[in-house]
């Protein structure tokens, strides 16, 4: 259900997680504005666009003596409905191929310009390489480093997840367990590996003596890490997510209004608090560092940037600061992936009761984050993402909807799944239970892209290597 006011600015009523922006999308742009003096009105723009290309559109008013009027209310539509969407400032991309009326009101005033939409033609195939399985835990996240990859555990199938694995895969077509190390957790939700390759950092929830936290790694030998200690110190709750940058880590602990913990570890064997920051009422789900920037994941929060050495606002690993928020992503702010070269930030949203929608959020201004675009598939949420960013394609592991590649190249509005940009996906192991006690259905958890091959974690399965054809 949609209402507009009556100077062209648009207000919806719906579902929250897609915002104002998708609601407009949904209802459509034929707009009542208030009136304007009687004259004429001129389209200007392409003829011609791509599926998904952005391009202008602008419109001039004149009055009856043939004088320029600067300050007309100009309203957009696009006809037929649903044939692409334009935005208040004349911005159109185009859902449909074919013709569309891209339509220019002031008042009693209109005018239009036919645009032919020509499809984006796009096509590929994700194919499975390689394989390495794990039947009795379900497999959490992974990271890849040189001929290692490691990957976590989560809850419990017939064994409980307290394991981490380490792979071979200078031979990607035959995954090879070479070690497993047993942790004092119920599940180890995360595993990252410093840019060095020196240190690795796993995390704890569920721990037997209530003492959760991170265990650091030594990866002198990357096939057969070493337990270099653990760090509790605070974090009690349990540690969800992590992330390494240089001599800090990053830590996401469980609980509400808990916040954000940054640990030193420039001395490995004594690791130190640097800081902590909280951002908000919610649990914060993940972090995501880059540029000196925190981008915090923080649940029913949105998405909270912090300065943590950028210096945008003064900020460091020892004083957080904060940069900006933006809340209006829906809820269940899961995961978030900065794209500085672009300035966008793809979010995803972890709802289970709804169609799975990734947002994309514009930060060329970091004061100001703004939503402009989602991308959406029906039957289950997103979770984590990796992007090719010389490529322009985003790997985004959806659950039991598999791995999806989707071209993030270009300006990016609206509504993406309608703008041919989905290049390829992967059921690699088909549809069924995701998780699944015994099965092995397609249940993914998170890509990571290294040397031209897509490594996946899956719940079901373990280990998953693709080789991305297009």
């Amino acid at each position: 259900m949609c209402g507009f006011t009556m100077t062209g600015m648009r207000t919806a009523h719906g579902k929250a997680a897609v915002g104002l922006l998708l609601a407009a999308w949904a209802c459509g742009d034929t707009l009542d504005v208030m009136s304007t003096p009687s004259g004429t009105i001129t389209v200007s723009g392409p003829a011609s666009a791509r599926q998904g290309d952005v391009v202008m559109y602008g419109a001039e008013v004149r009055d009856t003596s043939g004088t320029l009027v600067t300050d007309s209310a100009i309203v957009w539509s696009v006809s037929p409905l649903g044939a692409g969407f334009i935005a208040a400032d004349g911005r159109f991309v185009g859902y449909q191929a074919g013709a569309a009326r891209v339509i220019a009101r002031a008042g009693s005033l209109a005018d239009s310009v036919t645009v032919v939409i020509q499809l984006r033609g796009l096509g590929g195939s994700l194919t499975v390489e390689g394989r390495g399985t794990i039947a009795d835990r379900f497999t959490s996240d992974l990271w890849v480093h040189g001929i290692a990859a490691y990957t976590g555990t989560w809850s419990t199938r017939t064994e409980p997840g307290n394991t981490v694995y380490v792979w071979r895969i200078d031979d990607p077509t035959r995954p090879a367990l070479t070690d497993s190390l047993r942790l004092d957790a119920s599940t180890v939700n995360d595993i990252k590996v410093r840019s060095d390759g020196t240190v690795g950092v796993a995390t704890h929830e569920g721990s037997s003596d209530g003492l959760n936290g991170i265990t650091l790694l030594d990866l002198a030998d990357p096939l057969h890490p070493a337990v270099i200690g653990r760090y509790t110190s605070g974090l009690g709750s349990g540690v969800h997510n992590v992330w390494i940058d240089g001599d800090y880590v990053y830590v996401a602990p469980d609980g509400v209004g808990v916040g954000l913990r940054i640990v030193d570890i420039s001395d490995p064997n004594n690791p130190t608090e640097a800081a902590q920051f909280t951002g908000g009422s919610s649990f914060l789900h993940d972090v995501y560092v880059r540029d000196g920037l925190a981008f915090l994941s923080h649940w029913n929060d949105g998405l909270v940037i912090v300065d943590v050495g950028n210096g945008i606002a003064g900020g460091s690993p020892s004083s957080p600061t904060e940069v900006s928020r933006i809340a209006a992503i829906g809820g269940q702010t899961h995961n978030a992936w900065y794209w500085p070269a672009a300035g966008y930030v793809f979010v995803g949203e972890e709802d289970f009761g709804a169609p799975g929608i990734l947002h994309v959020v514009d930060v060329r201004d970091l004061r100001q984050p703004r939503e402009v675009a989602t991308y959406a598939v029906p039957g289950g949420p997103p979770h984590n993402f990796w992007l090719d960013e010389a490529g322009g394609v985003l790997y985004a592991a959806w659950y039991g909807q598999g791995l999806r590649g989707v071209d993030v190249s270009g300006e990016l509005l609206g509504r993406l799944e309608l703008q041919g940009r989905a290049i390829a996906s992967s059921l690699y192991g088909g549809s069924g239970a995701c998780p699944s006690a015994t099965g092995s259905f397609t249940c993914t958890w998170a890509p990571q892209l290294e040397a031209g091959l897509v490594f996946v974690s899956d719940m079901n399965t373990g280990l998953t290597v693709l080789r991305p054809q297009f």
